[in-house]
């Protein structure tokens, strides 16, 4: 299995099988998913309902249906298997998958069950119904609250990156950066945290495009980096997740960015904080890496990314 299933599923089983038997009324077995559309008890009109008629029923029942469809996403593919996971017998399995299945949350393939078409067309509503600055927007507000300096998110656009949205700083300094201003990725802090998944050759073509760009213009320091020192530092950035702008693009200008997931787990925005060196020592950028990277993190689980979870997990039998 490629993924773990989320660490809060097992508690959710548990909690459900745990419940003592008794004293507690019987619930009698919902009827399969045929016959309750015959008798016009489909719960909440939804197609392939995985809601029984009787609350606790019905949430066991949900519960179960959805542990399905994070066991399929872990790489669960046939009945006995998810039978194990949920600690099924093979009958409510299969009740369960072929409801999934008739609903189209799940398909049948050779082999087994894939995830289905209507998860797709859910998830595409949800991400418009979540476009990435309005998402962003109240992150980048407590950023800039907890450090008075300019707030910048942006997107990659081919070899350049474009900001969509900035919060000036409160310490009276103003910037050259705009929303739909563009730079090229390699020359800026928030750029560079959307290389972090490239590979090194990516990075020196990105960093002499950039070089070739801005070659004469007057706003970039006096100062330029050498393509081994460039790639040097980026090898560090993508170890530790963040980036540092360390007057590479306007003079005097620090930043520290970081990168923005989607559930794919792919870099789609970076956000950054930016301010002039006195008030951007390398101590304190330093103790912003973690405050950038929390709020970046804040993001892209609202978009769908979840960190990696523990390989290892326990199968109930």
């Amino acid at each position: 299995m490629n993924k773990a299933m989320s660490p809060n599923l097992a508690e959710r089983l548990d909690g459900i099988d745990a419940a003592p038997a008794q004293n507690t009324p019987q619930t009698p077995q919902a009827p399969s998913h045929t016959k309750a559309h015959a008798a016009g008890d489909e719960i909440v009109g939804l197609p392939g309902t995985l809601l029984d008629g009787a609350s606790q029923a019905g949430t066991q029942t949900l519960l179960r249906g959805l542990a399905i469809l994070e066991a399929a996403a872990a790489g669960v593919r046939d009945l006995r298997s998810f039978g194990a996971v949920l600690g099924t017998t093979r009958s409510t399995t299969h009740r369960l998958v072929s409801s999934l299945v008739q609903a189209r949350y799940l398909r049948q393939v050779q082999g087994g069950y894939l995830l289905g078409p209507k998860l797709i067309e859910l998830g595409t509503i949800a991400l418009e119904q979540m476009p990435l600055t309005t998402v962003a927007r109240t992150h980048l507000e407590a950023l800039a609250n907890a450090t008075l300096d300019t707030i910048h998110l942006g997107v990659r656009d081919g070899d350049d990156v474009l900001y969509i949205d900035k919060i000036p700083g409160q310490r009276g300094l103003e910037m050259r950066s705009r929303v739909g201003h563009r730079m090229p990725l390699a020359s800026t802090g928030i750029g560079k945290a959307m290389m972090l998944d490239l590979s090194p050759q990516s990075w020196r073509d990105l960093f002499e495009a950039s070089r070739r760009t801005l070659a004469g213009v007057s706003f970039r320091p006096d100062h330029s980096l050498e393509p081994e020192t460039f790639l040097k530092r980026m090898a560090t950035y993508a170890a530790g997740g963040y980036t540092f702008d360390l007057e590479e693009n306007e003079i005097s200008i620090r930043c520290v960015a970081a990168p923005v997931r989607d559930a794919s787990g792919a870099i789609v925005a970076a956000l950054s904080v930016a301010s002039t060196i006195p008030y951007m020592p390398l101590e304190r950028m330093d103790e912003l890496i973690p405050v950038v990277q929390r709020e970046a993190r804040a993001i892209s689980q609202e978009l769908g990314w979840r960190a990696p979870q523990p390989t290892t997990r326990r199968i109930r039998r």
